[in-house]
């Protein structure tokens, strides 16, 4: 199955996000990665939903969500049409015996100590999500305490926003 990840304007108003969630959740869709917020327009929001699928469910999926009376616009984004971003706050263990290799990891993929204590250091690491999954793989043998993840956010590539898509259409 392959990941899609749907770019998806809607009006800024309160219970939209509930209906977008149970249009997926009657039709069995489970959402991987659901980030929202307010765009430079306060009236408009934007969605980034990642979902799993072959193509007729990401046929389906569109279709539902173009149908929602508060979605203004949907887009789906390709990996080479996109920039992905994640932002993870990671709670490793790390006694004074391993804390400067949890710390010179840190460092070498831009991670920014947020906490230190005496067993545990927790970072902040922002990027797209295989420079993510690449960092768990490396200080996964230390200990994982806790990890909370904000959701992929993403933006189309170039000179073009997903407004120009919209009204071109």
């Amino acid at each position: 199955m392959d990941q899609y990840i749907l770019s998806v304007l809607v009006n800024n108003h309160s219970g939209v996000l509930s209906r977008i969630a149970g249009l997926f959740s009657r039709r069995g869709y489970n959402i991987d990665s659901l980030s929202v917020g307010e765009t430079e327009n306060p009236e408009v929001s934007r969605m980034t939903i990642a979902v799993r699928g072959d193509t007729n469910v990401l046929e389906q999926i569109t279709k539902q969500l173009e149908k929602q009376i508060d979605v203004k616009h949907v887009q789906v984004l390709h990996p080479r049409e996109g920039i992905f971003r994640e932002l993870v706050m990671v709670k490793i263990n790390a006694p004074q015996s391993v804390r400067a290799i949890v710390v010179e990891l840190s460092d070498i993929f831009r991670a920014k100590i947020l906490d230190v204590d005496t067993e545990t250091v927790t970072v902040e690491i922002t990027g797209d999500p295989d420079k993510v999954d690449a960092f768990f793989r490396l200080v996964e043998p230390y200990g994982i305490r806790e990890i909370v993840r904000t959701g992929l956010t993403a933006v189309g590539r170039g000179n073009q926003t997903i407004n120009d898509i919209m009204t071109s259409r």
